[in-house]
């Protein structure tokens, strides 16, 4: 419900329905649709949430089919009010993300050293280089101490690095000194991605 009252929330069951048959045409293979250049009106919140594990959730039931997830991933947007939205060219639906959106599994590596080029592929079949327009990001989980690496996908979409590939990550970690202080990072496409202070490194493990 709003501040004025308006209670914006779709009726279970009609809001999935009606945006699966405007994303008909929408296939996996065709990736991404241009959503940042969509501005439709918002048509209120549907009851389906990404956990923090990257499962979608329908109406609190997992969404099982591997093919409809990847279409309700193929227009997902996050905004700049921080709200993640399904967005077509005729509207767009509110929906509830744990985290962050997608979760990296997987991870490639081409080169060493400075010509290193770290590729990530998403839960959802995205494909990135670790660069200037997909940079690393490292948080401090308050939770438990533990270090929690993102990284950008499309847009303002980002997807955590699952554990192992966190592992796999920190094995190629080298210290540079920044302002200086040392911190532990990686290079890809020629950029140091700081994780910690060297001295903290045990945050990773």
């Amino acid at each position: 419900m709003d501040e004025t009252g308006d209670d914006r929330r779709m009726p279970a069951g009609a809001g999935l329905a009606s945006l699966m048959a405007k994303l008909g045409g929408v296939s996996e293979g065709r990736g991404p649709a241009p959503v940042e250049r969509w501005d439709p009106p918002f048509c209120g919140d549907i009851d389906m949430r990404i956990a923090s594990d990257g499962t979608w959730y329908y109406a609190g039931t997992p969404i099982g089919r591997e093919a409809m997830v990847r279409l309700f991933a193929s227009v997902l947007r996050r905004d700049e009010d921080g709200k993640t939205h399904l967005v077509t060219p005729v509207e767009k639906c509110g929906i509830t993300v744990d985290d962050v959106a997608f979760i990296a599994v997987e991870m490639r590596v081409e080169g060493e050293g400075r010509d290193r080029v770290i590729g990530l592929r998403t839960n959802v079949g995205d494909r990135l280089v670790v660069d200037a327009d997909h940079p690393l990001r490292f948080e401090i989980d308050p939770a438990n101490g533990g270090l929690k690496p993102y990284v950008r996908v499309r847009g303002r979409l980002e997807a955590r690095l699952a554990r192992p590939v966190l592992y796999e990550l920190a094995a190629l970690g080298e210290t540079e000194a920044i302002d200086g202080r040392d911190w532990f990072g990686v290079r890809s496409s020629g950029r140091f991605f700081a994780m910690v202070p060297a001295d903290e490194i045990e945050a990773i493990e």
